[in-house]
């Protein structure tokens, strides 16, 4: 089983197709783990990267072939965040929310073909999908803007950013202003997709998407993020003051937002479930790596191998329940959110996915605890990978919401059969 790609860890029952694909992830992760310790250390995104994953066409993994993308769907992102993550997270999740961009081109089209669009408005939201597609697979890089600090009690994304009509030179378009607070390849991206509302609109049905070019007027990086995990993904975010987009690159049609999250299987998304596939990923890699260093390492009274010692034959059957668990939450995941035909309605699937998020990253973490027990001291390096990935994993256990609101939103679907609302339009 050695020649089999790392991918196929987490999907085993691959397709030829989903091989080829896969092939090309493989290929790059010798570069990622090289960059790993440095981008870490530097918290800063390898700028080579880009070029990396483009020139392997993978920008426009899950951009449908007639699109110009190599056709890969949902089971292709797990395996290449899982993989990916395994060398490192923090390219990682940057690739993955690079990826979450495609949701706001396939989803429109999914409405679209579900009848959800006026006749009128079809055009109009069909020339946007079509062109975050083309940009992806054609080798644009695209950091996807939802994220910001402002609160909602009734939902996980608030969005308070706003969208303003204006003309400029005669061309109609928008004046966005606003600050997102998290999201990755922050000065790395060629072109940033902000989620805006429109100005004098208070539902989530005024919301709105922007292609925003990284160097267009008025937009500026945040300040350097100085977190504990994912140091290398440049998810700083950014801050928007009057920033002119024209009308062509905006997707304003009342209500599409809406639209479009109605057609997702799952998650809101649609892919959502291949962040937790990073913290996976990088649990297998922490995992493998202690075991290679408990198994290697002996006793210097014994000569036995110290993975032999009781405290640490715990300590590992532990990490190796942890590590089963995770994968056992992801996978039933993976098959909810892509089987054909489906097997569960959404939902359910939506509920199961409140419960998923936070069990994989839970049991993600504890593998990393478990791995800085077993090493004790000397493997208590802030820049080694116990170290990294303790931070790392630590991340998960917040993203996106923490264990306790899934269980607490899943429990609300149980006892009262309601839907939890992931967006809000918040005014200022």
């Amino acid at each position: 089983m050695a020649d089999r790609l790392i991918g196929q860890r987490l999907v085993d029952d691959m397709t030829a197709a989903e091989l080829d694909r896969a092939a090309r992830v493989e290929a790059v992760l010798p570069a990622l783990r090289a960059a790993a310790e440095q981008a870490d250390a530097a918290g800063e995104f390898p700028a080579g990267h880009v070029a990396l994953l483009r020139d392997a066409g993978l920008l426009g993994l899950v951009v449908p072939e007639e699109y110009g993308g190599l056709g890969g769907g949902l089971r292709d992102l797990a395996a290449a965040t899982f993989a990916m993550g395994s060398a490192c997270p923090s390219t990682a999740l940057a690739f993955f929310f690079h990826n979450t961009s495609a949701s706001r081109g396939l989803l429109p089209l999914e409405a679209i073909d579900a009848g959800l669009f006026d006749d009128a408005d079809v055009p109009v939201v069909r020339a946007f999908a079509e062109q975050v597609l083309r940009r992806m697979a054609g080798g644009t890089w695209l950091a996807n803007f939802a994220s910001e600090s402002v609160k909602s009690a009734g939902a996980n994304i608030a969005i308070s950013t706003t969208a303003r009509p204006a003309t400029r030179d005669g061309v109609d378009g928008w004046l966005i202003t606003g600050e997102k607070s998290f999201g990755c390849a922050t000065g790395v991206a060629d072109t940033y997709l902000v989620t805006a509302r429109l100005d004098g609109t208070d539902t989530a049905a005024g919301l709105a998407l922007f292609l925003v070019p990284r160097e267009a007027e008025g937009v500026a990086s945040r300040p350097a993020w100085d977190g504990l995990g994912m140091r290398g993904s440049a998810n700083h975010g950014i801050t928007l003051r009057d920033v002119w987009v024209p009308a062509t690159e905006a997707l304003t049609v009342p209500g599409a937002f809406v639209k479009m999250l109605q057609c997702s299987r799952g998650s809101f998304v649609g892919n959502q479930l291949a962040i937790t596939a990073v913290y996976v990923g990088c649990a297998q890699g922490v995992y493998d790596e202690t075991l290679q260093r408990l198994t290697s390492k002996t006793f210097a009274d014994t000569g036995r191998p110290i993975a032999e010692s009781p405290m640490h034959q715990v300590i590992i059957g532990d990490m190796t329940e942890n590590l089963e668990t995770a994968y056992l939450w992801l996978r039933r995941q993976l098959l909810l959110e892509t089987s054909e035909p489906p097997i569960a309605p959404k939902n359910e699937v939506y509920r199961q996915w409140r419960l998923a998020k936070g069990s994989i990253c839970e049991n993600a973490f504890a593998v990393a605890v478990g791995a800085f027990k077993a090493s004790g001291t000397s493997g208590a390096t802030l820049h080694g990978t116990m170290g990294r990935a303790l931070r790392d994993l630590s991340m998960g256990l917040v993203m996106t919401f923490p264990p306790e609101r899934g269980r607490l939103e899943a429990a609300g679907m149980v006892t009262a059969d309601r839907a939890n609302d992931l967006f809000a339009s918040v005014p200022k």
